[in-house]
Order: C-alpha cells, then sequence, then structure tokens
C-alpha cells in the first residue's frame, strides 16, 4: 500500500520559447473522475508524446528530488512534488518497487503500470535548467506511466493497493536492460514478450533487437531516453 499526492494541471506557456505545456501542476482539492486517457481535469499541450491510453496517470517518485536538488542545489527550493508535471507522487514506491504489468487499485480505479517516461527538453525549460532532462533519464529517475483498466473516481490521500503482480521485470531493470548498449538479445525478447507493456514501447524494444541481431559485430549506440528541444534534433 502506498499513500498519493494527486495533481492535475491546464495548459500554459513555457517562459522561454511561449510553446504550451501541461507541465505545471496543482494539487487536487477534490475527488478527479479517472478515464481511459487520464484525469479529466488534467491536459496535455503535446498529444504526440504525452497522454493516451498508455501514458494516462503519471506517478513520479517523491525521493527523487532529493536527488534532483542535490545535483541542481540552485533550483531546489522549486524541486517539490509535482514540479516534474506529475499526476500521482508517493514517497513509498519508486521504480525498484513495481512491475511491468503490476495492477493496482486507486479509489475505485484499476491501473496497470506499462512504460517509464521519457523526459523531455521542456523540463530543462520549466526550470531555466539544462541537462535536467538528460539527467533524468541517464539516472533514470524517471517514475512511469500507467494505463487506466478500469476507470473511476480518485480522491486525494487514496492509497494504492498492490491487486496483481506483474510477472515481468521490475521496471528499473527493465529501464537499465533498454539502456545498455549492447543487451542480451534473450532478455530483450522476454521484455517484449512482457504481460502489459506498452505496446509503443514494446514496438521501439523489437526495432531495436532486428537491428542488433543483423549487426552483431557493430559498436551499438545506447538508445534516446529523452526528447531534445525539436530544432536539436
Amino acid at each position: 500500500m502506498a499513500q498519493i499526492s494527486l495533481f492535475v494541471g491546464g495548459i500554459r506557456l513555457l517562459p522561454e520559447s511561449g510553446r504550451p505545456t501541461g507541465i505545471y501542476k496543482q494539487p487536487a482539492t477534490g475527488p478527479l473522475a479517472l478515464g481511459p486517457e487520464g484525469f479529466l481535469a488534467d491536459s496535455q499541450a503535446d498529444r504526440r508524446v504525452h497522454g493516451g491510453p498508455e501514458k494516462a496517470v503519471h506517478l513520479y517518485p517523491a525521493a527523487h528530488y532529493a536527488r534532483l536538488a542535490a545535483r541542481f542545489p540552485e533550483i531546489a527550493g522549486q524541486l517539490v512534488p509535482g514540479s516534474l508535471g506529475e499526476n500521482l507522487s508517493t514517497a513509498e514506491l519508486d521504480e525498484s518497487s513495481v512491475r511491468i504489468g503490476d495492477i493496482w487499485q486507486l479509489g475505485d480505479a484499476r491501473l496497470q503500470v506499462c512504460q517509464p517516461r521519457n523526459p523531455c527538453w521542456k523540463i530543462d525549460e520549466r526550470f531555466a535548467t539544462e541537462g535536467m532532462a538528460q539527467f533524468i533519464a541517464e539516472q533514470r529517475l524517471t517514475g512511469w506511466y500507467w494505463r487506466v483498466l478500469t476507470p473511476g473516481t480518485v480522491a486525494p490521500g487514496n492509497a494504492l493497493l498492490l491487486e496483481q503482480p506483474g510477472t515481468g521485470p521490475t521496471l528499473a531493470a527493465a529501464m537499465q536492460l533498454w539502456q545498455d548498449h549492447r543487451p542480451a538479445i534473450d532478455e530483450l525478447e522476454r521484455l517484449t514478450a512482457t504481460p502489459g507493456i506498452a505496446e509503443h514501447w514494446r514496438q521501439k524494444i523489437e526495432q531495436r533487437l532486428a537491428w542488433l541481431k543483423r549487426s552483431p559485430d557493430t559498436p551499438a549506440a545506447a538508445p534516446a531516453t529523452f526528447h531534445v528541444k525539436p530544432e536539436q534534433a
């Protein structure tokens, strides 16, 4: 069981580029309806990379903020739960505590862990601090996305209750495998077959598998784990 804090927000403009973002969240003050694509009171600006059925709800472990503050002390006072755009925060879970495919109950909704978050450049601009998204990705301090199996109502202070453990690896182990420069083929194959894994992430893993099999002697670069600003891509 894990107690949660709950955050939602609308669309705002980033201070430098003026681009829209849903990263600015506020604590919820009452019960919220949760549907297949997320909280009805919540918004995402770029639906290509945020939101949707397999990115419906984002949880960020509260304990990660201490590591971020140690790495970026100049903005330590801003690094508080909710500030990275998460919907759920808890001090009791992190990526080593959950498995891909885990099913949890929250309020009267049911959620399934399906993939890690890929941080993006908007984190850097939101805090006016270069390199934050890259640090979060490289240190695997990403949190994760849930798909909504059963819509329902969620309220601040609700507890996450593990209903059905997944049969796959912990999210931490899966992320480590995904980031390895040349991971074991058989382990990647098992990861793609994990019940509950997000379809888009499975496809990306399969693409990497195909390349690794075609190029057994070619040095393999690690996959991209965060979104760079479009003009830098």
